[in-house]
């Protein structure tokens, strides 16, 4: 939960920027963000859309995992393939607890010539997931959490066009590669990724270059400032997860329809927390799958919405809901019975106290633009 008082409320070095550019702050994940700009959610989706929107990630937490073997070290708390990670490439990975429900989802980078691995875990869950990880690598690995880092995410289909402007090298990188790159004058890990669904780049800096990074990147034509507003409504037209919502410590990854993020090794070995229970729901399935939702109406569908079959019986519910701008539509997702987990199925939503028409609907809603190799 976001801390309620703004003199407990973390700031990022963005902060006085956000201000400048008119920003409404509000508590998230214990920090003062924008959640909007004066140009709005809606406008600010649809430019992420169609041109390239700036993102100020830095609440998120961020780390280097070092010692003999941090890859294999890791796959001690993840099912993530990450001793087959290649240099120059991340992956995304869940982080389990003994019992095999998610603690987080993060991302794992392993830098070329580098023996340290690279982590982004989110910001509500940063001090719980390192404290986690150290203590269950303890005697393998050490973990350095880096609080003086920042993180940009630019995003959108202008993204490559604009960032190769202030470093031309990131133009050669495709999705979820990563490297070492002079960014405005600035050294930086960049990875050709994002939370958007779009094609786009997250960019680590320190701390002291921040404000001057951002400025460059907002001073191009085609970037505008972007908030936590629109930053939610692109990720769930994506079909993403957001930790806390969709995923959290009562789910397990194939509940979850993310069985795809288990390595194949990993499937094989079994060497992974509460690995037979995991593998035996993927082979024998479970009582409910998360799924995409569409209602057949205007009116979107909100966080805890009960969704109920055609006779009235409740059978899941929505983890996140919302209108999705680019299709002039509500969109949502949520966790049914299995039956029902296939696409096209009529179900109702409990709206207010009125049964709304909707179906379950295959995701992303809106197709991903990545960069993949050709």
């Amino acid at each position: 939960m976001a801390d309620t008082s703004n003199e407990s409320l973390r700031r990022t070095p963005l902060y006085a920027l956000h201000l400048e550019l008119g920003g409404k702050m509000v508590p998230f994940a214990g920090y003062e963000m924008p959640v909007q700009y004066p140009a709005g959610v809606l406008k600010e989706h649809l430019h992420t859309r169609a041109k390239a929107g700036l993102f100020d990630v830095s609440h998120m937490g961020q780390a280097f995992l070092s010692g003999d073997d941090p890859a294999r070290a890791l796959e001690r708390v993840t099912p993530a393939d990450v001793a087959g990670l290649k240099e120059g490439m991340q992956r995304y990975a869940l982080l389990l607890n003994d019992n095999g429900t998610i603690k987080d989802d993060f991302m794992v980078a392993r830098l070329a010539g580098e023996a340290a691995l690279y982590l982004v875990v989110n910001a509500a869950c940063k001090e719980g997931d390192f404290d986690y990880i150290a203590g269950k690598l303890k005697g393998l690995a050490t973990l350095a959490p880096q609080p003086d880092r920042a993180l940009l995410a630019l995003q959108g289909p202008a993204a490559e066009a604009v960032l190769a402007r202030h470093a031309p090298d990131t133009a050669k990188l495709t999705f979820m590669k990563v490297g070492r790159f002079t960014v405005a004058g600035a050294p930086a890990i960049v990875s050709r990724s994002g939370y958007t669904g779009e094609d786009g780049f997250e960019i680590s800096i320190e701390a002291k270059d921040a404000d001057r990074v951002a400025r460059a990147l907002l001073g191009e034509p085609e970037v505008l400032p972007i908030g936590l507003g629109a930053r939610d409504s692109l990720r769930l037209e994506a079909g993403l997860c957001l930790y806390g919502h969709d995923m959290d410590e009562t789910t397990d990854p194939i509940t979850a329809n993310l069985a795809w993020s288990i390595g194949k090794r990993r499937k094989m070995d079994k060497d992974f927390p509460a690995a037979e229970m995991i593998m035996g729901k993927l082979l024998e399935g479970t009582s409910q799958r998360r799924v995409g939702i569409r209602p057949d109406g205007k009116a979107p569908a909100r966080d805890g919405t009960e969704i109920a079959d055609k006779t009235g019986r409740v059978i899941g519910k929505i983890t996140s809901g919302g209108f999705g701008p680019s299709l002039n539509a509500p969109v949502a997702m949520g966790y049914v019975d299995t039956p029902f987990a296939g696409d096209g199925n009529e179900v109702m939503l409990m709206v207010r106290g009125k049964a709304m028409p909707a179906h379950t609907a295959p995701m992303p809603f809106v197709p991903h633009g990545y960069k993949r190799n050709s």
